[in-house]
């Protein structure tokens, strides 16, 4: 594994803080119809993707999520601006516009969605995975869904498949704890989530997943162990989320008290204070980073305000391949 250093600490420091004051801006144009449609933020989990970049060959490595999915692309290379341009529904965004908060992709980048469908990326997570293998490029993909997926019936096809064929996959559960609204507990008769793994000899770990070194570390295991053609890792990202599922969620299965406790391990707030601990830089040095974070977010909210809406023949050219389809009104 690359060493984290005092480097890899203020990227860490950097690109949490940047992805956290996205999403809330995110949250601000939400209330203002700017954003509309559904709208799941990623507050509090940013250790997950902090950790797994640090390990990833960003060259040819892949990554598959489910919809709340808007920072998971920024850190793998896509323009924010774009990113909050596909939000507010504008041309320039990542899919002109047509795809919204659940359905950021960039083949380019090698981030293959945002999937609405509650589970529905982990099938095609191992399906980019056997691509892969069959092509031997030595790529790995990361596989993320939520406690709430962990439940559907396609994620034990696909574990079966997965280590049948040994499939350089790894798949990762961000156990946030509640699902939509419901606790762990609620859902089966263990809270291990991890354990699902143990049915196929797959490989199989919690992990913790407030702590971005404790991912990096895990991650890198996983990752070579698919590399080196071993097949699939299932590790449980046991970490939490403090806004609600979307933003219609009036969070009613939680107490505030609850989310202040979670909120004392911050990965933001913990990276900080190591960073100011090991003497890696000062306040002043860090409120220069909080001063460019925040130059970022609001230039990302200008292009996205200052971009214009898709013209109606996109719907069709995006849609119909044949030209002269003969149900596309030629006057449009």
């Amino acid at each position: 594994m690359k060493k984290i250093t005092k480097a890899t600490y203020l990227k860490w420091y950097e690109d949490m803080l940047f992805w956290r004051k996205f999403e809330d801006k995110l949250a601000a144009v939400y209330i203002q119809q700017k954003v509309r449609g559904f709208l799941h933020l990623y507050n509090g989990q940013e250790a997950v993707l902090a950790g797994a970049l640090h390990v990833m060959d960003l060259s040819k490595d892949k990554m598959i999520t489910a919809y709340r999915n808007h920072v998971q692309p920024i850190g793998m290379g896509v323009d924010p601006k774009r990113i909050m341009a596909e939000l507010y529904g504008k041309v320039t965004g990542t899919s002109k516009g047509m795809g919204g908060s659940m359905h950021i992709f960039s083949k380019e980048k090698g981030f293959y969605g945002g999937h609405g469908i509650v589970g529905g990326q982990i099938p095609l997570g191992a399906g980019m995975a056997f691509g892969d293998k069959y092509h031997n490029t030595g790529a790995v993909t990361l596989c993320y869904f939520g406690d709430g997926a962990a439940r559907q019936g396609s994620l034990h096809e696909t574990f079966n498949m997965a280590m049948n064929w040994k499939l350089p996959v790894v798949f990762i559960v961000e156990n946030n704890g509640y699902a939509m609204g419901t606790s762990v507990e609620r859902t089966a008769n263990h809270t291990d989530i991890y354990k699902l793994g143990l049915g196929y000899e797959m490989p199989c770990r919690p992990v913790d997943g407030m702590d971005p070194v404790a991912v990096a570390k895990e991650m890198d295991i996983a990752m070579e162990h698919a590399r080196k053609g071993n097949g699939p890792t299932f590790l449980e990202m046991r970490t939490y989320r403090y806004r609600g599922h979307s933003m219609s969620d009036a969070q009613h299965y939680r107490t505030k008290d609850e989310v202040a406790e979670y909120k004392k391990i911050d990965p933001i707030k913990t990276t900080k204070d190591i960073i100011l601990k090991k003497k890696y830089a000062t306040e002043n040095e860090l409120a220069i980073i909080d001063k460019r974070v925040k130059a970022l977010v609001k230039e990302c909210e200008e292009f996205a305000e200052a971009s214009a809406f898709p013209e109606v023949p996109q719907l069709y050219d995006m849609v119909y391949d044949q030209e002269d389809y003969p149900f596309i009104p030629h006057k449009l």
